[in-house]
């Protein structure tokens, strides 16, 4: 399980090689994923049950990990339950794979944290295209002191990191980066498919109702939506936006 490349590495670049985990109980499938994550650049490991793959998340802690959702002993829903359970992993992105393509199987996957969803049969190079764009907006990219606030809320977009009421809220780079969105617009009322889009970088077609699911567990992490929808309002038959004015 060890990672390629971590030791004796001539290369200094090397070093910052992000490093994903591949999770998947058909080898063939890993294989295949693996040789074009590398082509691209990117350290891999792999792991073929849920058991081996939870142990090797707390132990190698990646930068991403690609996740099949039908595994012997713990799937996919349940490595992702619990990692999200772990402060330390909390906030480690996950593309889960799977066979199953009903909109609630995905939709129960990105509830529980998952930052993207793929659909078997696949291209390889969607999978690469896919691990390049979650890694770039977790990566952020943002200027020195670029922050954002609304009321109590406040995004700073250095640390990737959003409190209100100067606590710290436990956020999934997928619910930081559509939070993010809003907060840059605020007034704005942006449609399912523009959140995705802008918040996720590429479109996701056919499945602009899982911001629905995110929305949710943003308002309910905000903790005051419930009462008062001071944020995140519901434009009914268009999207959603944040109330207030940002600075």
């Amino acid at each position: 399980m060890a990672w390629p490349h971590r030791t004796k590495v001539k290369d200094k670049r090397q070093s910052f090689m992000p490093r994903i985990l591949v999770v998947d109980d058909d080898k063939q499938i890993v294989r295949l994923v693996r040789s074009y994550l590398e082509q691209a650049g990117y350290q891999v490991s792999t792991a073929f049950d849920g058991e081996t793959a939870l142990h090797a998340i707390r132990r190698e802690q990646p930068d991403l990990v690609v996740l099949d959702l039908m595994l012997p002993d713990r799937d996919g829903w349940d490595i992702t339950r619990l990692v999200r359970s772990e402060p330390s992993l909390a906030n480690l992105p996950i593309i889960m794979l799977t066979a199953r393509v009903e909109d609630t199987d995905r939709i129960v996957g990105l509830e529980l944290g998952a930052d993207d969803y793929i659909t078997k049969p696949f291209n390889p190079r969607e999978v690469v295209a896919r691990v390049r764009a979650v890694l770039r907006r977790v990566g952020g990219g943002t200027s020195p002191t670029q922050s954002l606030r609304a009321g109590e809320l406040r995004l700073d977009l250095n640390r990737h990191q959003a409190t209100i009421d100067n606590t710290l809220l436990d956020l999934t780079p997928t619910e930081f980066n559509l939070l993010k969105v809003l907060a840059e617009n605020p007034g704005h009322a942006f449609t399912r498919l523009e959140l995705i889009e802008r918040g996720l970088g590429y479109a996701y077609e056919g499945l602009e109702r899982t911001v629905d699911s995110h929305i949710k567990n943003l308002r309910k992490k905000i903790g005051v939506e419930s009462e008062n929808p001071a944020y995140i309002e519901t434009v009914y038959g268009v999207g959603y936006r944040l109330r207030g004015e940002a600075r």
